[in-house]
């Protein structure tokens, strides 16, 4: 009985092992969290061939709408923690607790690979009557109400960069116009329909190169090679460093609980694909930072990123429930 016993438990020892050494045994599924030919969706979809080819396996990648990322979260939680399933998805999850949007978000996964961060950039209208952000902020102070920024609503990029800006400068009264998107708040910029937008480099590089509207300062501690002519904001207000480096992020999840083994291979091929030519290419034209952060380093970057926007956004009265309730240390 006890030859049986050990035997038994042997087997147990070796099986997890074998498991995480033929992986992957079969097709991964990659639940991407927004829609086709989104700024995610290519992210992916140029990072995880190169990531298949370290693996030796194929990733079949799955567009999952709805509920700002919420329903492919939800579905890559209910799926075996075992590597099959991986979440490709942005910074949504992160506040779906205080925005009272759902009880799952990234804890409950491992981070494989914090692939990129997007950088947030004050744009303005070609005619504004100012120039640099310290301009800015006196022309909003002598005309309080006047000045129109666009919004993507409660969490976007736009609302968490007027609430970071507001924090910091007594009384800065703004009108916040909302639009379905930064894509047609930028075209509304153009059209002199509000005077600034904050919105991620990306969606606004070729407009500002353009001359269709003008950059006021990167949200961001330093500048980018992208438009290097562009000042950081700390460099007029160093008090705005303490909630950078901020901006939207793109990353590859598996669920808590995946074996060791089979994690450590998905980081090392989703690493080597963040050094591929077409991903390095893709995050110069699209004016992303990379990152590729694995273990210690994704997990601070994630706290960091939930603790600063969710107390933003509590503070400015945006956010539904606070931080507090679910441990999210103020920064």
């Amino acid at each position: 009985m006890k030859h049986m016993l050990f035997g038994g438990l042997m087997a147990a020892a070796f099986a997890v092992p074998a498991f995480a050494q033929d992986f992957p045994a079969k097709e991964i599924q990659g639940i991407i969290q927004w829609g086709a030919g989104g700024s995610t969706d290519v992210v992916m979809r140029t990072v995880t061939p190169h990531a298949e080819r370290a693996l030796g396996g194929k990733v079949v990648m799955r567009n999952m709408t709805g509920g700002v990322g919420a329903i492919a979260t939800r579905f890559a939680y209910t799926q075996p923690a075992d590597g099959y399933t991986l979440l490709m998805g942005a910074e949504n999850p992160l506040l779906y607790k205080v925005m009272d949007m759902g009880d799952i978000d990234y804890s409950e996964f491992t981070p494989v690979n914090i692939l990129a961060r997007g950088v947030p950039i004050l744009v303005a209208r070609s005619d504004a009557p100012f120039d640099t952000f310290p301009e800015m902020m006196a022309y909003i102070q002598e005309n309080p109400g006047a000045v129109k920024f666009g919004s993507t609503g409660p969490g976007g990029v736009a609302s968490v960069v007027t609430t970071m800006l507001s924090s910091q400068a007594d009384g800065m009264q703004v009108t916040e116009v909302p639009y379905d998107g930064d894509g047609p708040a930028l075209t509304a910029l153009q059209g002199g329909a509000i005077d600034v937008m904050p919105a991620v480099l990306g969606a606004a590089i070729e407009s500002i190169k353009g001359g269709r509207m003008k950059p006021i300062a990167f949200i961001n501690a330093e500048r980018v090679d992208s438009l290097p002519d562009v000042p950081a904001i700390t460099e007029t207000n160093p008090e705005y460093g303490q909630y950078l480096p901020w901006g939207p992020f793109f990353g590859v999840f598996v669920k808590n609980g995946t074996p060791d083994d089979v994690v450590a291979k998905l980081v090392a091929a989703y690493a080597e694909g963040a050094q591929s030519e077409d991903f390095v290419n893709l995050m110069a034209e699209r004016g992303f930072i990379p990152e590729s952060l694995s273990g210690d380093a994704a997990a601070q970057f994630l706290s960091n990123w939930q603790s600063v926007t969710s107390w933003l956004i509590h503070d400015a009265g945006l956010a539904k429930k606070s931080p507090e309730d679910f441990g999210i240390a103020r920064p």
